[in-house]
């Protein structure tokens, strides 16, 4: 595993980060990295409990403090629960990371309604009924980060994933409009955007990929989820403070936008 982004550090000490998602490929990552900068972590995870006990785990090894708890980011009433856990183990909450997601791929014309709905309750509602539920924290706190997890098919498109794409380019327009609002607040909020990233994944039963998904991009290889997690941790910490509403990508030059 590269060492990228897990540079021990302080820069974050203190503080207290929630991410959603936080159990396995890039969200375990992202936990990591922001441990490694000093900040205690809650993993939130919905299925994948035995992932998150182990990013506990590998922090807790580290030096690091950390915590999980199960929650479907699309519930209101969980989403209440998961922060306030956070609040009670570790007193407040100043960095929220958005990377909740499925990543269902089918055909347009066979998306049921339910699929639909699902898809952008995990990534769009769970976001922004996330941001809502810690957004009296991260004030008390005097400010604070939220960063939301992107996607390069909502800007560049992509064959059977329509609903994918929607709720990522949701995610986009969401940063924007939250960045606005939270300003006065002193609260930045941004979206990164990965490209093609070496993560874990069940291709058992999947299609065969196109060939824009097999093909890598002008770096000459995919990118390790530990880089997507050193630009969270730097938007997270003192070095990020001016960056705002911003979609950053980090894709090797596959997508110029």
């Amino acid at each position: 595993m590269s060492s990228v982004g897990m540079t021990p550090g302080t820069e974050l000490a203190g503080k207290v980060a929630l991410v959603t998602g936080g159990s396995r490929n890039i969200g375990r990552a992202i936990s990591r990295s922001l441990a490694a900068g000093g900040a205690a972590v809650m993993v939130n995870a919905l299925t994948s409990l035995d992932e998150a006990r182990e990013t506990v785990r590998l922090i807790e090894r580290n030096g690091g403090e950390a915590a999980m708890f199960v929650a479907d980011v699309s519930d209101p009433d969980a989403v209440g629960q998961l922060v306030d856990d956070t609040v009670k183990r570790f007193g407040r909450v100043d960095i929220l990371v958005n990377n909740a997601a499925i990543r269902r791929e089918t055909d347009f014309d066979k998306i049921t309604l339910e699929e639909w709905r699902r898809v952008l309750a995990i990534i769009l509602d769970g976001a922004f009924l996330c941001a809502q539920a810690v957004l009296p924290h991260l004030i008390r706190a005097g400010g604070g980060a939220i960063v939301n997890i992107g996607g390069q098919t909502g800007h560049r498109g992509a064959t059977r994933r329509v609903h994918v794409i929607a709720a990522k380019g949701g995610l986009a327009a969401l940063t924007k409009g939250m960045a606005l609002d939270l300003a006065p607040s002193n609260i930045t909020v941004n979206c990164v955007v990965p490209g093609t990233v070496d993560t874990a994944r069940d291709t058992s039963s999947a299609p065969a990929l196109p060939e824009y998904r097999r093909s890598l991009p002008p770096l000459g290889r995919r990118g390790e989820p530990e880089e997507i997690a050193a630009m969270v941790r730097l938007l997270a910490g003192p070095d990020g403070r001016y960056l705002t509403g911003q979609s950053i990508h980090l894709n090797g030059g596959g997508f110029m936008p």
